[in-house]
This record gives C-alpha cells, sequence and structure tokens, in this order.
C-alpha cells in the first residue's frame, strides 16, 4: 500500500534580493593605488562622495558604515606598509576606504534547498496545538558558495505552516576570537587525528603555553617552531595542521536586535570557504534534561570536504568545532535526538552508498560504525542515505532516508528501527514515501527530493524537502499510517 503524503501549497523560493554586505580584496598592487587616490581627495569631495553611497545602501544594510570601518581595519597591515598612519585619518576617510573594499553578495540568488525543522526554543504566544518552529536552509548564490540561513513560523493544529515575515536587513555573525583551548584536550584530539604524521612533537610546540591558551598565542608558538624548524617542508605542513584544528574551532554571535530570519552562517574558517552544506539541525535532549541544539554539516574548501558540529542553545551564540575519527569522512552525518545506552548515537554514511550507524562518548570522535541499511529495491540501487536526524516514536526509531535511482532520481523512503538497539530493523518502506512530480522535476539539479531534518507535530509527520535543489516547500504524512505500513 502506497503512504499518503500531503503536499502542501507553501514555497520557500531563492530570493536574489537579500544581500551581505562582503570584504572584497583586489590584490596588493590594486589596492595601494585605491586607497592613495582616495587620500588625495579632499575633505569636500570625500564627504560628497561617501554622502552618495550612504544614500544607495544605508537602508539594504544594518550599520552599513560600520560594515565600511570594520573593513578599513582589514586594510591596517596594507597601509601601515605603505607608511600611512590609520590613525591620523577621520571617520570619513576610513570608511570611504572601507567602501571601495565592500560588495554585496546575494546569498540565495541561485538556490534555496535541503531544509530541516526543528522545534523552536521559544514556545510562548502560541495556541494550543501550534508550534513555533524553526527551519534551516542551504542558501547558495554566486560562484556555488553556500551558507546557512534560517526561517520561523508556526505549525497550526492542522501542520499548516504560517511563515513569520522575511526581513530584508541581512545579519553576518560576528566571529568571537576569545575562544579559550584545553592544552590536554588539545593534544588528546591531535593524537586521535591520525593523518598527523611527522617528526614534529605536538607536546613540544605547545611546551611554552600554559594549561589553556587562545589562538593568538598557538600562533605565535607555531611560527616560532617554524623558525627552528631543521625540515622546513614536511614539519611546515605538520605545524599548519596544528593551525587548522585550532582554525577548525570557532565561535559566532548575531546581534540581539536580529530576527532570526536575517541571521546568515557564511563560511568563516579556511576548511569552509567554498560552502558549508546541507546542516541538519536536531533538539538534542540530555540525560540532565538540558535541551541544545547540534547541526551537523559539511565544510568544504573546494577540493576536500570536512563534517563539522554547530550547537547553539538559543540561535544567537553558536559554537562551531570539527567531528573527528574514521568514521567522520564523507557526507550526510545526522545525530540521534538523545544518547542511547549512555552513548551518543550517529547515522552516517562513510562508505557513501548504506546506511551506518556509529556511537561514542565523545560527541566530537566517532571510531567505529555498524552497517544497518544497504540498497535492496531498484530505486535505490545507487546509494542510500538519512534525511536528517531519527525520530522518536513509540513503535521505534524512524529514520527518513534518500535513496538514488535510474538517471540519478533522488527519492525520500522510510525505516523504522528498534528504539533501544537502533541497529536492529522493524520495518522498511518497499517504494519511495516521495518521489519528485512532474511540477518538482526542474531545477539546478533535475529530478530530486532531498530533505535534512523532518519533525512530529500532532499526529503528523512534517516533512521539509527541496526540489531538484533549486527551491523548497514541504510535506506531511499521517504517523499511524506510516508507522502502521513500517510495521508491516
Amino acid at each position: 500500500m502506497q503512504v499518503n503524503v500531503i503536499r502542501k501549497d507553501v514555497q520557500f523560493s531563492p530570493d536574489s534580493s537579500r544581500v551581505i554586505a562582503r570584504f572584497m580584496y583586489t590584490g596588493d598592487k590594486r589596492s595601494r593605488t585605491i586607497i592613495k587616490q582616495v587620500l588625495q581627495m579632499s575633505e569636500d569631495e570625500i564627504k560628497t562622495k561617501l554622502n552618495q553611497v550612504l544614500r544607495r545602501y544605508a537602508r539594504r544594510h544594518r550599520s552599513i558604515s560600520n560594515i565600511f570601518t570594520k573593513h578599513f581595519i582589514c586594510l591596517k597591515e596594507l597601509m601601515e606598509e605603505m607608511g600611512i598612519d590609520i590613525e591620523s585619518l577621520n571617520i570619513s576617510q576610513k570608511a570611504l576606504i572601507g567602501s571601495y573594499f565592500t560588495m554585496e553578495y546575494s546569498i540565495e540568488a541561485a538556490a534555496f534547498f535541503n531544509p530541516s525543522i526543528v522545534e523552536s526554543p521559544d514556545q510562548t504566544g502560541i495556541m494550543p496545538g501550534e508550534k513555533r518552529v524553526n527551519l534551516s536552509f542551504r542558501a547558495t548564490g554566486e560562484g556555488h558558495l553556500s551558507s546557512i540561513v534560517f526561517r520561523s513560523g508556526i505549525l497550526d493544529k492542522n501542520s499548516d505552516f504560517v511563515m513569520e515575515p522575511v526581513g530584508k536587513m541581512l545579519a553576518e555573525a560576528e566571529r568571537i576570537k576569545r575562544f579559550i583551548y584545553n592544552k590536554k584536550t588539545f593534544l588528546e584530539t591531535l593524537n586521535e587525528i591520525q593523518e598527523f604524521r611527522s617528526h614534529v612533537s605536538p607536546d613540544e610546540v605547545l611546551k611554552d603555553i600554559g594549561d589553556t591558551f587562545t589562538y593568538g598565542e598557538l600562533e605565535r608558538c607555531v611560527k616560532d617552531a617554524i623558525k627552528q624548524s631543521s625540515n622546513l617542508i614536511e614539519n611546515e605542513l605538520a605545524l599548519n595542521q596544528i593551525m587548522w584544528l585550532a582554525s577548525s574551532h570557532y565561535e559566532i554571535d548575531f546581534s540581539m536586535d536580529s530576527a532570526i530570519c536575517e541571521r546568515v552562517i557564511f563560511p568563516i574558517s579556511s576548511m569552509e570557504q567554498r560552502g558549508i552544506e546541507d546542516a541538519r539541525f536536531v533538539r538534542f535532549v540530555d540525560d540532565n534534561g538540558e535541551v541544545i541544539y547540534y547541526g551537523t554539516y559539511t565544510a568544504y574548501d573546494g577540493i576536500s570536504i570536512m563534517p563539522k558540529l554547530i550547537e547553539t542553545k538559543d540561535f544567537y551564540h553558536f559554537n562551531v568545532l570539527p567531528l573527528h575519527g574514521p568514521i567522520s569522512r564523507n557526507k550526510g552525518m545526522a545525530l540521534f535526538p538523545r544518547k542511547i545506552n549512555g552513548k551518543y548515537a550517529m547515522l552516517c554514511r562513510m562508505d557513501g552508498l548504506n546506511n551506518y550507524i556509529s556511537y561514542s562518548d565523545n560527541i566530537n570522535l566517532w571510531n567505529e560504525a555498524q552497517l544497518i541499511q544497504t540498497p535492496k529495491y531498484p530505486w535505490e540501487f545507487i546509494q542510500v542515505g538519512n534525511c536528517g536526524s531519527p525520530l522518536e516514536t513509540k513503535d521505534g526509531w524512524l529514520i527518513i532516508t534518500h535513496a538514488v535511482g535510474p538517471m540519478r532520481e533522488y527519492v525520500l523512503g522510510a525505516i523504522l528501527m528498534d528504539l533501544k538497539n537502533p541497529e536492529i530493523e522493524i520495518g522498511r518502506l518497499n517504494s519511495p514515501l516521495l518521489a519528485p512530480n512532474e511540477t518538482e522535476r526542474e531545477g539546478y539539479v533535475p529530478n530530486v527530493v532531498y530533505s535534512c531534518g523532518s519533525m512530529i507535530h500532532n499526529q503528523d509527520l512534517i516533512i521539509p524537502y527541496a526540489v531538484s535543489d533549486y527551491s523548497s516547500t514541504y510535506a506531511t504524512v499521517n504517523l499511524e499510517e506510516l508507522l502502521g505500513e513500517l510495521k508491516k
């Protein structure tokens, strides 16, 4: 029997008018010329030009003059090399120089896809049977550069979604540079990363650092070690790996006056400079009852990928951490919403073909995995994978899956696993739960439906999903009907 899927008439589409103001560097030679030309302008010319720029862009960005000043500060070293005393420059000169090194970037001009959904931490002011939810999306702009963006709204008692107004004044997060590293934990992690191979002793490099240290203190030690190295090429690679590990940890903060739909998690570290892809958010409840929202995502630097973990309690402050171990080598890791038998549990697709489950005492370290699902039916012969974190039901762990078949058509499926031992399969759909229909086949990547996380609301399964890697929508499924089919 085919499970009844109700497609909802809601579209989350790319909006090219949603822009952020990015730092744009044009190379040392051109930059020097631009700075000199601005400084040769008279005071009146500078004020006139700056006023023109502010008139055109002040209503498109929150505190655009502060953004210009921040981008001016990025040029500090270059201007010092030019012999310019930056303290002698006035506010208008700094802002105008910064404006020449700023460009607008349309974060979702190309695609708005691969959504996940979680219950919002704020459930005030809603009616009985309703739930406020946060959705995350992969937004892609020029150059296929991806970031994480959000929408918020309310699911009513009939599982209809009412989206909150979407603001245009986007806010990039501020990176917090005060991250404090624990020396013991940092060294343990270096040893756990099996790629670390060299004659360099991390203990020796960090011998003059205290039990805790900052990124800047570590950077100074590594630079000193590189200067003293006898085998510069080999050891510099190893020392740079120490810095890579440190840069993979960071914290970001959003302004309290920003709406969640205005917050953009844009690539920051070098490992994600070409994109942050397919975040799978989950509302995790720890053994002590504490609620933390985790998101697993794929960092892409243009050559290689790296699974990472982002955590937050309020969607204002986020910690970003790398995931280590032989299991964290591929896309599509998805955390269970609670511990299983005292351990963290994670779905993964370590070989790119099959579904696995992994357990760990450390949420950042994943060493072993067990196979739980392989391609079985013709519509999944190419590969199977998860579509987000498992959902706990009275009958077992409900896992929405994706599968790839002929013509590389992506469809959604479902499996049901035992609550106490999620390696045991209770049931599996023998036909797709959701496949692209005629109106969903066209897009950036044709014939694809894909999700990064569902949720249960009242008696419905809520599945937000992407349509051919271009836009997104959502569908509902009666939970009892689906569980009944899986238990067959």
